[in-house]
């Protein structure tokens, strides 16, 4: 006997990166930056009056909103506060989709998009990307009222131009959401989209850039009417009082921000010619992470070598994937580490 919906029983659900217990471990799997957070988020927390915890949230994040509206130039009800870019994700969905009103979007992508779609049980519309992860065609004659793309894409860190996206937008009916939670690390973003469409959202996530991840904050930024209708959609209190507090400290310390990124994009770089020299193929990287594909060793036993040295990166067996491992940029003892283990392993 079950309770569920047909739709959740027969559904497999999203699987989160591995979470290694032990202390000793390089952790290149779920992207998470390496770099500690902006000393104000701690200051902040630890300043936090027992009154605020007391009384419910700031239900729109207020100070929040201006301070990301200050930073990007928008007003503040072009902001919307969400429980990490997941959050804004699921309220999209619900918002836009159901089962007479599809999404749409192109593959391989952030495989949330699918379970999220089952859930709302409404039709996805996977399309394929073009060569060298160019934006496929058809995405735009779909009809589906939500378009997703993530940009710079993950898995494969691949970025698409801001006139492309704004060519898309232009072309279909529907809503145009562009997930850049990897953003902070790419070369252009398609922030000026929102200020001239009414249809493009724009979402992003504090857990990469910000070192955030921890605490689960990502926001929206999109015409003042789509904000107020997703307003309507949303949790009654979907950011708690401790977490708008660390990413609007976080957000106001720009210079520490800007740091974390210069570090991670040096680091990249310095692993993408590492892994190219251990004769890995590498796509050109515009996130925090790199897909490589190791013409030799099969991706999966590469994974279970790497994972019984207590070096975990991250394994999809799912189609165009099966044969690459997506890889963090970590700190560049980590990834000195990474190389010189594969090193050991490609040698057998």
């Amino acid at each position: 006997m079950t309770y569920f919906r047909d739709n959740i029983n027969e559904m497999t659900g999203y699987t989160p990166g591995f979470q290694p217990k032990a202390a000793d471990v390089v952790k290149l799997n779920t992207n998470e930056n390496p770099y500690a957070p902006s000393p104000r988020v701690l200051e902040a927390l630890k300043n936090l009056a027992p009154e605020t915890l007391r009384r419910y949230p700031d239900p729109v994040g207020q100070a929040f909103r201006e301070a990301a509206a200050t930073l990007h130039g928008l007003s503040p009800d072009s902001i919307l506060c969400c429980n990490g870019g997941d959050d804004l994700l699921t309220l999209a969905f619900r918002a836009f989709c159901d089962e007479t009103r599809p999404v749409a979007y192109p593959v391989p992508t952030y495989t949330l998009y699918a379970v999220l779609a089952r859930i709302q049980n409404c039709a996805a519309a996977e399309v394929p990307f073009g060569d060298h992860f160019s934006l496929p065609d058809k995405l735009a004659h779909v009809g589906a009222p939500l378009t997703i793309v993530c940009n710079p894409n993950a898995p494969t860190g691949t970025l698409i131009r801001p006139n492309v996206l704004a060519d898309l937008a232009g072309q279909i009916k529907g809503v145009l959401l562009i997930d850049e939670a990897y953003g902070d690390f790419a070369e252009t973003n398609c922030l000026d989209l929102v200020r001239t469409l009414d249809n493009v959202i724009l979402l992003r996530s504090m857990s990469k850039g910000y070192s955030l991840a921890g605490i689960r904050f990502g926001y929206a930024m999109a015409h003042p009417d789509l904000i107020a209708g997703l307003m309507k959609v949303k949790d009654s209190y979907n950011v708690d009082a401790m977490t708008l507090a660390a990413a609007t400290a976080a957000i106001q310390d720009q210079a520490h921000f800007q740091a974390n990124v210069k570090k991670t994009k040096a680091a990249r770089a310095i692993l993408t010619q590492d892994l190219r020299n251990l004769g890995l193929d590498v796509l050109d990287s515009q996130t925090n992470f790199v897909l490589a594909r190791s013409p030799d060793f099969p991706a999966a036993d590469l994974h279970g070598q790497l994972a019984a040295q207590h070096i975990f990166v991250r394994y999809f067996k799912l189609p165009g994937l099966a044969d690459k491992l997506r890889i963090t940029v970590g700190t560049p003892d980590q990834n000195t580490r990474l190389i010189q283990a594969m090193k050991e392993i490609l040698a057998q």
